[in-house]
């Protein structure tokens, strides 16, 4: 009987669809020109935040199985951030032999990779663990108030990928072109353009959003859908996207965990390319753009080819969208999801932000990428003897130093032991 009223009340989504399909969009002209309304820094200071990322990832064995790797999305070095390390917390009950960060298929991407031992039939294990990422806080204030819609044949030709039409960021179709087209109301400015298609995918029909939310049954996440009935932040991402692109502006989806204060299945956000500046980032699901880089670590910038795995709404049914972002190499284990209180889930958390000069946020910044790349080669790397115990007190000493961080807001204890764990690095031979 309750299906039945689900499905009967589905239904009176699509008819209220309907009878708005051909509501007016509101006018570019009256569309706020919304900012993150972030007051400025000294000049000369730089925000640095700690943040972490705090997976718990269950794993279900269907059958009897032999070793087998996971690999999961990690944090890229990326602009304005940088991952320092990845921390396998004491209560894991995966048998984890080893793990390491690996090349994903695409840069920036990065992909933490486990291998765990045999399981049997019926077992289910826990993998917890965190990702420690420094961020140095951009609020785009240097982005000016007007810059001209490119032209095609002006984007650098890295951009131009995303550009592309795709089944779930339908940049082509005629109603997207024709949304597009008064959004931008008739002007050439590609910032107040983006500002208005942050701020009209938030407020969009969003009735028609609480009614799916409260009846636990979501549609298809692509934009067409998204801009027909609202969706979540897959489909709001795919349509501003599609939005950006008709008009030949490079724009990309992002998975993201940001500062939402809860347990989620990670988050969609978009980035479009602005020239002779580089990639601005909207979060369409809050209305805002530019949004604060310490607001949330980016997992994974999304190409076109990545788009279909984006489509899958991530809240109904079962928690399930964010499996297509683990990859497991062996038919009888599978991810466990049931809701953020049972299952599979995950967190961000700001654990502290400090203000400092440039040159020592710089630096702390310049440092922290040179001891993750050394981390991540020799994780890949059986060393033993001497080499080993570099390794070792290495990674002791990153752990030291978010502690340090964490505990103190001290950008200076910080460096410190940064810097030990640079000189860890320098002493291991392999030649």
């Amino acid at each position: 009987m309750k299906s039945c009223q689900k499905q009967i009340l589905a239904l009176g989504i699509i008819a209220l669809f309907v009878l708005t399909i051909f509501s007016p969009l509101v006018s570019s002209e009256n569309q706020p020109d919304k900012t993150n309304g972030n007051v400025s820094l000294l000049d000369g200071d730089e925000e640095i935040s700690l943040l972490r990322v705090e997976h718990y990832l269950f794993l279900n064995a269907e059958d009897n199985t032999n070793a087998f790797d996971v690999r999961y999305v990690f944090p890229p070095d990326y602009q304005y951030q940088v991952p320092i390390l990845l921390e396998v917390l004491e209560d894991s009950t995966a048998d984890i032999l080893h793990y390491q960060i690996d090349d994903g298929t695409n840069e920036p991407n990065k992909i933490a990779k486990f291998t765990i031992g045999a399981m049997e039939k019926d077992e289910r294990v826990l993998i917890h663990f965190s990702c420690w990422v420094l961020v140095k806080n951009h609020e785009y204030n240097d982005l000016s108030e007007y810059v001209k819609i490119p032209e095609k044949k002006d984007l650098p030709e890295e951009t131009k990928i995303w550009l592309s039409s795709t089944d779930v960021v339908q940049a082509r179709r005629i109603l997207i072109k024709y949304t597009a087209m008064q959004l931008r109301g008739g002007g050439d400015n590609l910032i107040s353009f983006a500002n208005n298609i942050s701020s009209f995918i938030k407020e969009h029909r969003y009735f028609l959003f609480f009614l799916q939310l409260k009846l636990g049954v979501f549609f298809s996440q692509d934009a067409i859908t998204t801009l027909f009935i609202n969706g979540e932040n897959v489909g709001r991402s795919h349509l501003a996207c599609a939005l950006l692109r008709s008009n030949n502006i490079p724009a990309r989806v992002l998975l993201a965990n940001n500062d939402q204060g809860f347990w989620t299945q990670m988050h969609y956000m978009v980035e479009y390319y602005c020239p002779d500046y580089g990639w601005v980032l909207i979060d369409p699901t809050k209305g805002e753009t530019p949004y604060d880089t310490k607001k949330q670590v980016v997992n994974r910038v999304c190409y076109p080819e990545d788009e279909e795995d984006t489509k899958t709404d991530y809240i109904f049914p079962l928690m399930k969208g964010e499996e297509r972002w683990i990859w497991i190499n062996t038919e009888n284990v599978y991810p466990y999801y049931v809701d953020c209180d049972e299952g599979s889930k995950s967190q961000m958390f700001n654990e502290s932000e400090i203000t400092t000069d440039s040159f020592t946020a710089d630096y702390a910044f310049f440092r922290t990428q040179n001891v993750f790349h050394q981390y991540e080669k020799y994780l890949k790397m059986n060393l033993t003897g001497e080499n080993l115990g570099h390794l070792q007190d290495a990674i002791s000493y990153q752990k030291q130093a978010t502690s340090k961080l964490q505990e103190n807001d001290d950008i200076n204890e910080y460096i410190y032991f940064i810097d030990k764990a640079y000189d860890e690095y320098k002493d291991i031979d392999i030649s």
